[in-house]
Parts: C-alpha cells; sequence; structure tokens
C-alpha cells in the first residue's frame, strides 16, 4: 500500500511524515549520528567494534517483534532472517578488510578508515523499520501476509548480516595480531 501512495499519490507523504511521532525524528537524528561517526578515520575499541552490530541487531529485532510479534508469523520471520542474516554474513566474512584497516596491538585498538557503508545501512535499517510501521499503520492485515513479512524479514537480516560480518571481519585482525602484554608481545590464535 505504501508503494502505491509513493507512485500514484505522493501528495499524501506530508500527511504521514506530519503524522509521525516526534520520537522517531529523534532517533533518525541519534541514528545519522552514529552513521555520520562513520565517516571519519577512528580508533575504536574491540568493544565498540560489537556495539554497533548488537544495537542494529536490536533495532532490527524489536522492529520485527513489534510489526509481527501478535500476527503468528514469527517462527518464519525469525527463519527468515536467520537465514538472510547467516548466508550474507557467510558471504561477506570473506570480503578482505578495507585499506588502512589494521589492529593496534600497542592501544588494543583498531584503525579504521571512514566509510559510508555503516551510514548507508543504518539508514536502510531505519526507513525499512519506518515503511513497515507506516505500512501496518495503513494496512494492519498485511502482518499476516507472507508475502510482506517474510521479504522484510530477509531484509532485517540483510542489514544485520552486514553489520556482522563487518565486526568480524574487524575482530580477525586482533585474532591474528600480537598482542602487548606487560611489555612483551604474544600471538593470539584464532
Amino acid at each position: 500500500m505504501l508503494i502505491q501512495i509513493l507512485t500514484q499519490q505522493p501528495h499524501m507523504l506530508g500527511a504521514i511524515v506530519k503524522n509521525t511521532p516526534v520520537w522517531v525524528w529523534g532517533l533518525l537524528a541519534a541514528l545519522l549520528a552514529l552513521g555520520l561517526s562513520q565517516l571519519i578515520d577512528r580508533k575504536i575499541s574491540v568493544q565498540r567494534v560489537a556495539i554497533v552490530p548488537l544495537g542494529m541487531l536490536g533495532f532490527a529485532l524489536y522492529g520485527m517483534v513489534s510489526a509481527f510479534g501478535n500476527s503468528g508469523q514469527m517462527a518464519p520471520v525469525a527463519l527468515a532472517w536467520l537465514a538472510s542474516a547467516s548466508v550474507t554474513t557467510g558471504i561477506l566474512l570473506w570480503l578482505p578488510t578495507p585499506g588502512g584497516t589494521r589492529f593496534d596491538a600497542a592501544t588494543a585498538r583498531f584503525v579504521v578508515p571512514g566509510s559510508m557503508v555503516p551510514l548507508l545501512i543504518i539508514l536502510g535499517i531505519f526507513m525499512t523499520k519506518y515503511g513497515v510501521g507506516v505500512e501496518m499503520a495503513m494496512n494492519p492485515a498485511a502482518s499476516r501476509d507472507a508475502g510482506f513479512v517474510l521479504p522484510v524479514a530477509s531484509l532485517y537480516g540483510v542489514f544485520n548480516g552486514i553489520f556482522m560480518a563487518r565486526a568480524l571481519r574487524l575482530l580477525r585482525l586482533r585474532w591474528h595480531q600480537p598482542v602487548a602484554t606487560g611489555g612483551a608481545a604474544t600471538t593470539q590464535g584464532a
């Protein structure tokens, strides 16, 4: 229904945006800040490497449960999400880390070049959640339509798989680097 509105009645978009709760725009601002912070070269801790994928995982799971939790579709939704997240992670895990990415054993931090990819994925997750929310408000029966819920769950899985693969590729650098311990370096195995 939302796609029909966008293509056939785009003037209704103003009413949709106007009726969006204010907190949604605050969330978008926070997510934009997070995504924009990823544009610059930075040093990040091992813990921070895990925070973004876990946060986006929580946001995606919240999106699926809030949209489809009462629909009787959660088992197929969870399977579609898990399958697409696993496949995406498995495929992307083998891509090389971007040039200039390294683990600095002396500071126990990753040196990561700036990238637009996290910003685009964060915006993709937000727009998916927003679009699903609008669709569910206009057509609550869509939550029981496998043709709607399974592609949405799969899309959330793809987004989460991208973040997970990125984190795992970084952690792989850590696992294969010498670690400074008391002035001496030791090698960590995978």
